[in-house]
């Protein structure tokens, strides 16, 4: 990627408490395989409908990593926004998978810096992933570190 000079007000900015980011995807069936594929992960609640079809869910589910997949989208936002600065995921906290879903759900995660230690150079997120019912389905504390 080609080096992007952005005003250091905005840089900031990118990274001031409470500024926010926004992804929305639709879950779809390519999705969810491509995804099982890569992970390795073919449990028959992501792949097996008729399985499905026998649990309280009634369909096949996405996995849940996927929505973090998702969350991780909107913590690159946040670094382009803030000049591309050299900053790593140092991983996630209370991540929960709070609702299922659903093959041809539309997701939406918002991700939203909520602390700061400069001399750490540490930066703290809340994100929150809701379907199109505003649902939550997930949530997430997510960590990140410049380097």
């Amino acid at each position: 990627m080609a080096d992007v000079s952005i005003p250091a007000d905005q840089a900031e900015g990118a990274l001031a408490i409470g500024h926010t980011v926004t992804f929305s995807k639709t879950v779809g069936e390519s999705d969810v395989y491509l995804f099982a594929g890569i992970s390795g992960d073919l449990g028959p609640n992501h792949v097996n409908e008729q399985y499905m079809s026998e649990t309280r869910y009634g369909h096949r589910i996405a996995h849940g990593v996927l929505l973090v997949a998702y969350m991780s989208a909107c913590s690159t936002r946040v670094i382009e926004e803030a000049g591309n600065a050299p900053t790593v995921s140092s991983g996630y906290d209370k991540i929960r998978f709070v609702r299922p879903v659903f093959i041809g759900d539309t997701v939406t995660v918002t991700y939203t810096v909520a602390g700061r230690d400069d001399e750490q150079g540490r930066i703290t997120s809340d994100v929150t992933v809701r379907n199109q019912h505003d649902e939550v389905v997930a949530v997430a504390t997510h960590l990140m570190r410049r380097v």
